[in-house]
């Protein structure tokens, strides 16, 4: 039985899983990098000044669920049938604790002037797509895990084949396959 379209496995889910994963792990560091949480505080001395935290210092999960997602990639390159769906799953439950910790705490009104409102807003927006994408590569991971493509499919046993039981057409297979079907019967018969 031959690769045909239809039972060959495609390489374009593995390559849409592999893109979302990494641009998920991408945006959720640069989310951990922008300001999250400023706001202006009495420093005694110094008068009132501006307190900043980033996303890593307010929510300390990004970096890990972006080195998850990236661990994942890796994942779903080597693994496939239920391994994979496995992984999905653990990678959708990533992407899902993304987009809570970019939800969580977020103000839109009752901003004092002076603060980075836009860099807080966009940094818990980067949070949430990437979160968005990590679970989306999850999913399609345990949707797609006996579709898409795996690391050494191509060297895996061939499928084995059904007996011909005609033997005039196991003698056109083999010639068509190149063989000498005279030669495997002089055998049998000795």
């Amino acid at each position: 039985m031959s690769d045909t379209p239809e039972t060959r496995p495609s390489r374009r889910p593995l390559w849409m899983m592999v893109v979302a994963l990494l641009l998920g792990a991408l945006a959720l560091w640069g989310a951990s990098r922008l300001t999250w949480f400023a706001e202006f505080r009495d420093g005694g001395v110094r008068g009132t000044v501006l307190h900043s935290e980033t996303g890593e210092q307010r929510s300390t999960a990004l970096v890990p669920l972006a080195l998850l997602a990236l661990a994942g990639v890796a994942g779903l390159v080597a693994t496939g049938g239920w391994m994979r769906r496995v992984l999905g799953v653990v990678l959708a439950l990533a992407g899902v604790a993304a987009v809570w910790s970019g939800v969580a705490g977020v103000k839109f009104s009752g901003w004092a002037d002076g603060l980075p409102v836009t860099e807080m807003l966009l940094g818990r927006g980067l949070a949430v797509l990437g979160g968005i994408l990590v679970a989306a590569g999850g999913l399609a991971a345990v949707k797609g895990a006996g579709k898409a493509a795996r690391l050494g499919a191509k060297y895996a046993a061939p499928a084995t084949r059904k007996k011909v039981r005609d033997p005039d057409a196991e003698l056109w297979e083999a010639l068509s396959e190149g063989e000498d079907p005279t030669a495997a019967r002089d055998r049998h018969s000795e």
